[in-house]
């Protein structure tokens, strides 16, 4: 089948104004639930785009950890190029892709990082191999083969051993603060229903055309 034939229906259901918070955060908990609840192979995954130093923009998969009042977080190496990225410029874009549920969630607003207890905390959480990874890669810098970075795991699986793996002084978390927050879900024959909530003082709501 040539790229320009395919298409299919959206038919899993509407959204109405009516029907929606005047919060945002609040549909986006829901939806989030959901996503989970439908067995999603990554229902937390999310595309974060940045425009990198040099003006080019890029996008790459991060995983959400979590949502509160202060927006969207998620964690990284802090000298990876995506914090390059958003230590030059902190507007980045947030793309939650659930096609499978014939929904998308799109937010922007301004990256900015966790205190240090937080990251912590979370890093203390998560299993052993994910914090000794954490140590042994260099994110985003190149590296001659695949055994090399194998070496360096072993070099500080080697030094931690029997000793707890503390948090990478480069590594830590992001909270992305939400200024615009869109929710789309698919309609039959590409009417869809598309709400776009908005920050200034308080939230504003509008539909929008598909």
């Amino acid at each position: 089948m040539k790229l320009q034939d395919y298409r299919r229906q959206y038919t899993l259901g509407g959204l109405r104004r009516d029907n929606l918070p005047n919060n945002p955060l609040d549909l986006f908990q829901e939806w989030q639930a959901e996503a989970n609840a439908a067995g999603l192979a990554d229902p937390t995954g999310v595309i974060l785009a940045t425009q990198q130093p040099d003006g080019q923009m890029r996008q790459r998969f991060v995983l959400l950890k979590g949502c509160d009042g202060r927006g969207f977080i998620f964690f990284t190496n802090y000298n990876s190029d995506k914090a390059a990225a958003m230590d030059s410029n902190r507007q980045v874009s947030l793309l939650f892709p659930w096609n499978e549920l014939d929904r998308q969630v799109s937010i922007s607003g301004t990256a900015e990082k966790l205190p240090s207890a937080e990251s912590d905390a979370y890093f203390a959480s998560r299993p052993r191999a994910s914090q000794l990874s954490a140590w042994a890669s260099n994110q985003s810098q190149s590296i001659a083969s695949r055994a090399s970075l194998e070496a360096q795991l072993d070099e500080v699986s080697a030094r931690f051993e029997d000793k707890s793996v503390p948090r990478p002084e480069g590594w830590g978390g992001y909270v992305v603060n939400p200024q615009r927050i869109e929710f789309w879900q698919g309609g039959s024959d590409r009417l869809h229903d598309r709400f776009a909530y908005t920050s200034d003082d308080g939230w504003t709501l509008e539909r929008l055309q598909p």
